[in-house]
Order: C-alpha cells, then structure tokens, then sequence
C-alpha cells in the first residue's frame, strides 16, 4: 500500500484560519485597523514573520488591505451588498422603498428570532448600549438630526442581527447599513407628519422588541420585529396615498 507524504500544515495558515473566523463572526469589521503587529503577533502566541506571512495571505484573498506606514486593514468593500450608485437608485424610488421594507420583513424578523434564543451576556450588553442610545434620540426629539435618529435606529436593528450569531444573516444586514440607515431617515420624516402618534408608537414597539430578546421570547420577538415593520408600511402608504392626493388636487387647480 502506497502512503502519501503527510504536508505539514504551516503556522500561518492556522493564523489565517483565526482572522478568517474572526472576520466572519464580525469581530473584525470592515474598514477595522487590525491591532499593530507586535500585539497581534504576541496575543496569538506566533513570531512576527509568521504574522506577516499570514496577512500577506489574506491580502491576496482581499480580505485583509496593507497601507504603507498605516498599519493592515479589514477590506473596506467587504460585504457591501450595494454599491454607492445602487444605494441612490434604492433610495429614490417608492416600489424600491416597499421592496426594501418587504425584504427586511423577512430579515429582521430572523434575526430577532435567533438573538432571542443565542444572545450572550455580552451581546444584550451591547444590545441594552444600542438601545438606550435609540430612545436618548426619542427623548431629545427637536435637539437631534433625522440623521442621527437613523443611524441610532440602524445600529439598534444591527445589535440584533450581531446577537443572532448568524454570519450570513449577520453580514447581510452589514452589507445593507447604509440604505438601512438612509430608509429610516426617510421614513420618518414622512412618518412623523402623517400621524401624531409615530414616535410614541416606536418607542414602544423598539421597548417590546428589545425586552423580547433580552428576555428570551424568540417568537415573541419575531413577531414583534413584524409588526414593527407592518406598523411602518401601513403609515407609509398613507403617505404616499396623501402625496398622490395632493398631486392630483394640484394639477385640477392648474387646468
């Protein structure tokens, strides 16, 4: 019986393998400056030249970007789902928005399923940050920017998707921030005009989601995290039903 040479697995590759976890499970984010290389070298216990045979691997994976004098970098594109000029055909297009809406239906709805049954200590820490930095937004209504407020509320939705501890479902919601973040702004300007009660309604619905994951009710949080979305739609085709109304009344005004 013939025996093949037994290759020697080589001590970079098992620090590849290491950043490779780490960027899928999103401990490394991308655009995130990688820790210098004396630190990161002495927290995996490896020489420096094995580090660096093992970044120069993961630059030509394009995972990892190396900037002369300024240190080795998770790959800024990692992940976008969009690019820049997608985003902005999204943005501007109502059947693009309901699609939009529709699609994070499906997708928030799981993340907050799975971040109810897998949260750790640490993600309803960060969980319980994110949160709280949501409704300081809601309790500062006047004193900050629509801006602000959407950012808070993607980062918020983001902390969900982190505790699931689904990468797939995790990167996704990463790769989509953006027009997540660029949505909700959108949406609550037009929102808060419709209908007094808007921001009440969020804060509520974003306190019941919240408490369903930190709580572990994975089916109470799925369908919170829905009729969260439903609540939106349904005010937002009220706007868009009084825009058409509007429109129409002033063309009859101009004939």
């Amino acid at each position: 019986m013939e025996v093949g040479l037994v290759r020697q697995r080589r001590l970079s590759d098992d620090i590849v393998a290491q950043l490779e976890t780490m960027i899928l499970e999103g401990t490394l984010r991308a655009g995130e400056r990688l820790p210098a290389e004396r630190a990161l070298a002495e927290q995996f216990g490896v020489s420096r030249p094995s580090l660096r045979e093992a970044i120069q691997k993961l630059v030509a994976k394009g995972l990892l970007v190396s900037r002369q004098g300024g240190g080795n970098y998770v790959a800024e594109t990692l992940g976008s789902t969009f690019s820049d000029p997608l985003l902005q055909l999204l943005e501007n297009k109502e059947d693009a928005q309901r699609d939009l809406l529709e699609f994070r239906h499906t997708l928030e709805g799981s993340c907050a399923y799975y971040a109810a049954r897998r949260a750790t200590e640490i993600d309803r820490q960060r969980l319980t940050e994110a949160f709280e930095a949501l409704q300081d937004c809601y309790t500062r209504a006047g004193k900050v920017t629509r801006a602000e407020e959407g950012a808070a509320d993607a980062r918020f939705h983001l902390a969900i998707a982190e505790a699931s501890h689904n990468a797939v479902l995790l990167h996704t919601i990463r790769g989509l921030f953006d027009l997540l973040k660029r949505n909700v702004v959108t949406n609550i300007g037009g929102m808060y005009a419709q209908r007094e009660e808007t921001r009440d309604m969020l804060i509520g619905q974003h306190r019941a989601l919240y408490e369903a994951i930190i709580e572990g009710r994975a089916e109470d949080a799925r369908d919170l995290s829905n009729q969260h979305i439903d609540y939106v739609q349904e005010v937002l085709s009220e706007v868009q039903l009084e825009a058409q109304r509007v429109a129409r009344a002033q063309r009859r005004q101009g004939l």
